[in-house]
């Protein structure tokens, strides 16, 4: 009997112990928790970001060795808005759901969601559509991260967290970059602010993800600026003028995704339709053009554009053909593209601008992304790390003045604005973008 008790009071002594510490360093258990699920979600969307990295590869390669493939780009069209017409109307929101997720958590978010944008997404660029390739990044690992949110017992607020990790694992596996996917998943949601407690989920789950997917050599694009000069006056006045054609064009390209995806539903209400018409339109065009560098990622295109002259228009071209792939419904994302126009506009302002045209492409490559999602800080950081520090104070400039010239407008209209971009804004606070 007295053993027992013993034992019993040293066992009630040490949880006193560890309740004090607990108490002492509250943080522990909070990181602790969230190490583990970081862990796993990074451990997830690091392997599927790789798959899909290698699988874009494939549908590339096949495709531009193959020409003909591009007469089936209507077809492939309907076959995709049939998948969604009839299996997958609740997650075809995409993006835009996991930013609803965040803002309001409802139900658990189907996990159809990942192999549909996937094979919706490989099946655009196999046959030839004009897409990127960070959405489907993010509603994957978001539809994989969610499905956890019940067997860790998570509440509404930490299903928020959940979800803002799992967009910054996508975003910092797909492109190699984790520190601006860490930023990106934790500003994307809430224009003007950024929910300090998702912090460390979301660096830790985006710097695992992107380890994960080195592991598996997942394919990542190079960039180079080969000079930078010393920061000086004029050079800042360059910079800034260069981000105000960067921030119109990201505005226009947010406005015009909506207001072509707008006809496009409704004059063809029926997807597949609508599918398959813009499919056609986009095929037609190539044609018409005499060349598919519009189509697709467009990576070649980006590499060239820091160090070739490339020709003025090829920015508005690949707008166009972005807009109406994914306007008809065709899957991918927009952020690729951005990348592509952006860089062959700052490539195009190097005829005008006395800046490098290697720093104009990098800077144009970050900065138009800037405007047309609302995260600048995301987007500078990405500069540093694809483009190097030296370049840093140039792409900030670039990135802000986008930022603040593309006004309250996005690719993602589910965007809420926590801090509105000037003082006159202050009753769109509070506000989705869609709403304004």
């Amino acid at each position: 009997m007295q053993t027992r008790n013993r034992k019993a009071s040293f066992t009630h002594h040490i949880n006193i112990r560890i309740q004090l510490f607990f108490r002492k360093y509250p943080a522990i258990p909070y990181v602790g928790k969230w190490l583990v699920i970081s862990s796993v979600l990074g451990l997830c969307v690091g392997t599927v970001s790789a798959g899909f990295l290698f699988s874009l590869e494939w549908a590339t390669s096949l495709r531009e060795n193959n020409g003909w493939i591009l007469a089936l780009l209507p077809v492939s069209g309907m076959a995709i808005g049939l998948l969604y017409q009839y299996w997958g109307s609740d997650v075809e929101a995409g993006n835009n759901l996991l930013i609803d997720t965040i803002h309001r958590p409802g139900r658990t978010i189907p996990f159809k969601m990942a192999p549909l944008v996937y094979i919706g997404t490989i099946a655009t660029h196999l046959f030839g559509g004009s897409a990127g390739r960070e959405g489907t990044a993010l509603q994957m690992a978001g539809a994989i991260a969610d499905q956890f949110s019940k067997p860790f017992r998570l509440v509404p607020n930490e299903r928020k967290i959940l979800i803002i990790a799992a967009v910054a694992s996508g975003f910092g596996s797909v492109f190699g970059t984790p520190l601006a996917g860490a930023v990106f998943g934790l500003e994307v949601f809430l224009i003007g602010r950024i929910k300090y407690d998702a912090i460390f989920p979301a660096f830790a789950s985006a710097i695992l993800a992107d380890s994960v997917a080195r592991m598996w050599k997942a394919p990542h694009t190079h960039y180079h600026i080969e000079s930078v000069p010393d920061v000086a006056f004029q050079y800042v006045v360059y910079a800034v003028a260069a981000g105000i054609a960067f921030g119109l064009c990201a505005a226009l390209f947010s406005k015009a995704m909506r207001a072509v995806g707008s006809v496009f539903k409704k004059r063809i209400p029926f997807l597949p339709l609508r599918s398959f018409v813009g499919g056609a339109i986009v095929a037609l065009a190539v044609l018409a053009v005499g060349t598919t560098k519009y189509i697709g990622l467009g990576i070649p295109t980006i590499v060239a554009s820091f160090d070739q002259q490339l020709p003025a228009y090829d920015f508005a071209w690949k707008m166009a053909f972005t807009i109406v792939t994914l306007a008809a419904g065709f899957k991918g994302g927009e952020v690729t593209p951005l990348f592509f126009i952006g860089a062959a506009l700052g490539n195009a302002l190097a005829l005008f601008i006395p800046l490098p045209m290697g720093l104009l492409a990098g800077m144009g490559f970050v900065a138009v992304f800037a405007g047309a999602t609302n995260t600048p800080l995301a987007c500078m950081l990405m500069g540093i790390e694809l483009f190097g520090a030296e370049c840093g104070i140039y792409v900030a400039i670039a990135c802000i003045v986008s930022y603040l010239l593309s006004g309250h407008h996005s690719i993602y209209v589910k965007q809420m604005v926590g801090e509105p971009k000037h003082s006159r804004f202050t009753n769109y606070i509070g506000k989705r973008l869609s709403e304004l």
